[in-house]
């Protein structure tokens, strides 16, 4: 397969910026909840240590050296059943609509998360999509996370424009 090489223009830079912002994800239920369950005995399933939502700060980085380029706050909300929300900072919601996706458990306190949103021009033409994949690892108290993965932006036609690299850290919502 072959990718045809962009070079970055500071629309573009903006775009893979909203696009990595996805980067994380989780669905209702706060730490509150998680001690109320556990002091009435109710049994967790590791998927529920990643349900609810997540306060996120994406990274967007230089995948080949890792040095930062931009941060921003992002909200992920992965929902029972291995479907997630995320809405993001990074680009003005004009520019890139909220991403949807899905989440699995990996291993004990490790999850994968694939989510994409439709992008747009600054007439409010749609552009393409962002698909944002990243590795979700939880924190030992449940109420952290930290993960990091890729994104790709796509044209209309499905034609791979840019990809990069992102870490995140978040918190869950309380």
């Amino acid at each position: 397969m072959k990718f045809k090489v962009w070079k970055l223009t500071p629309a573009a830079a903006l775009l893979l910026a909203l696009t990595l912002t996805a980067a994380m994800r989780i669905a209702p239920g706060s730490s509150v909840q998680a001690q109320q369950r556990a002091d009435a005995g109710e049994d967790r399933s590791d998927g529920q240590k990643l349900e609810g939502t997540w306060r996120v700060q994406v990274t967007i980085r230089v995948c080949q050296t890792g040095a930062e380029i931009r941060t921003f706050p992002s909200l992920v909300t992965f929902a029972r059943g291995g479907t997630m929300t995320e809405t993001t900072t990074a680009a003005s919601p004009a520019l890139r609509g909220p991403g949807h996706g899905v989440w699995e458990q990996t291993g004990a306190d490790t999850y994968s998360q694939v989510f994409e949103a439709f992008t747009f021009n600054p007439a409010g033409a749609w552009t393409g999509t962002q698909r944002v994949i990243h590795t979700v690892h939880i924190g030992r108290d449940r109420d952290e996370l930290s993960s990091s993965g890729t994104s790709e932006i796509f044209d209309a036609n499905g034609t791979l424009l840019v990809m990069g690299c992102s870490t995140a850290v978040g918190r869950r919502l309380e």
